[in-house]
C-alpha cells in the first residue's frame, strides 16, 4: 500500500472537474491540486512556455512527495507530456488519451467535434490520438478561447456564455457531428450551456471519467494504490489566491475551500 498523494495541477480551476472524477473513483487516496491561476490561460502560449510551466507544476508537486501525476489540461497534455514522461520518473497521463477513446467509442456516424484552446485544436493532438483508434473518425476541430476566462469568471450559466457557444458550436451543428469532446478541463463546468447550444441530438464527451479510471489502472499497474479504508483528503495550491477561485471551485465540487494556499511556482 502507498499512502503517497496524487497530484493533480492544470491552468487554473478546470483541472478540478478531473480532481471529481479521482476523488469519485479513487475514494480513499489522498490528493493535492495545483492550479496556476497566475498564469492561466495556457491556450495562448508557446510550446517552450508550455513545457516550462508543466515542468514548475510537476517539481512543486514531487516537493509533496506524490506518487503519481495527472496533467489535468488539455493544452499541456498536448504540449508537454511526452517531454514529461521523458524528464521523470514517476507515472504521468494527461487527458486527451482518455477523451479520444471515448469520442471513438461514442460516435456512431464517424463525425467527431473537438472544442479547446487554440493550443490544443492547434497541436491537433486529439486528430492524431482519435486516428490511431479509427482512421475512418472525421475529426473537426474548433478553438473556443472565450470559454475558460468565462469559466474563471464564474460565468458559465450566464446569457454571455450561451451567446458565445452558439458562435463558436453552430458552424459544428452545421457539420454533422453527433459526438463533442470537451477537450478543456475547463468546459465540463460550461456543460449545461454547451448542451444547450448543441442540442441533445450530440453527445458530450467529458474525458475527467475516463482519466481517473486511467491513473486508477496505472497506480494498479505500479503497486501505488492506497488500500486504506480512510476516506481521502484534498489539499489545494495556486500560483495567485483569488476569491473567485474558492468561489466557483466551492461550488463545483459542492463544498466549501477553506484551506487555499499560494505557491511561489516560479521557484520551482
Amino acid at each position: 500500500m502507498d499512502r503517497r498523494p496524487i497530484g493533480v495541477f492544470d491552468s487554473g480551476l478546470g483541472g478540478l472537474t478531473v480532481l471529481k472524477e479521482i476523488n469519485r473513483y479513487l475514494p480513499n487516496e489522498d490528493t493535492i491540486y495545483f492550479g496556476d491561476t497566475a498564469r492561466v490561460p495556457y491556450g495562448p502560449r508557446s510550446k517552450e512556455t508550455i513545457i516550462k510551466y508543466t515542468f514548475q507544476a510537476i517539481n512543486f508537486l514531487k516537493s509533496k512527495n506524490v506518487k503519481a501525476i495527472v496533467i489535468a489540461c488539455n493544452t499541456a497534455t498536448a504540449r508537454a507530456l511526452v517531454e514529461a514522461n521523458e524528464s521523470y520518473d514517476i507515472p504521468i497521463i494527461g487527458v486527451i488519451e482518455a477523451g479520444a477513446r471515448a469520442a471513438a467509442k461514442t460516435t456512431k456516424n464517424k463525425k467527431v467535434g473537438i472544442i479547446g484552446t487554440a493550443g490544443t485544436i492547434n497541436s491537433k493532438a486529439y486528430n492524431k490520438a482519435i486516428k490511431s483508434i479509427d482512421k475512418k473518425i472525421q475529426v473537426i476541430g474548433k478553438a473556443c478561447p472565450l470559454f475558460v476566462p468565462l469559466v474563471e469568471e464564474g460565468w458559465a450559466n450566464k446569457e454571455i456564455s450561451s451567446t458565445a457557444a452558439h458562435m463558436y458550436l453552430d458552424s459544428l451543428i452545421e457539420r454533422g457531428v453527433d459526438s463533442l469532446v470537451l477537450g478543456c478541463t475547463h468546459y465540463p463546468i460550461l456543460k449545461r450551456t454547451i448542451g444547450e447550444a448543441v442540442g441533445s441530438d450530440i453527445k458530450l464527451i467529458n474525458p475527467a471519467k475516463e482519466t481517473a479510471l486511467d491513473i486508477k489502472k496505472k497506480l494498479e499497474d505500479n503497486n501505488l494504490l492506497n488500500t486504506s479504508e480512510k476516506k481521502g483528503n484534498c489539499k489545494y495550491f495556486v500560483s495567485d489566491i483569488n476569491e473567485q477561485f474558492s468561489k466557483v471551485a466551492g461550488e463545483f465540487l459542492k463544498r466549501k475551500i477553506t484551506d487555499l494556499e499560494k505557491v511561489e511556482i516560479h521557484r520551482y
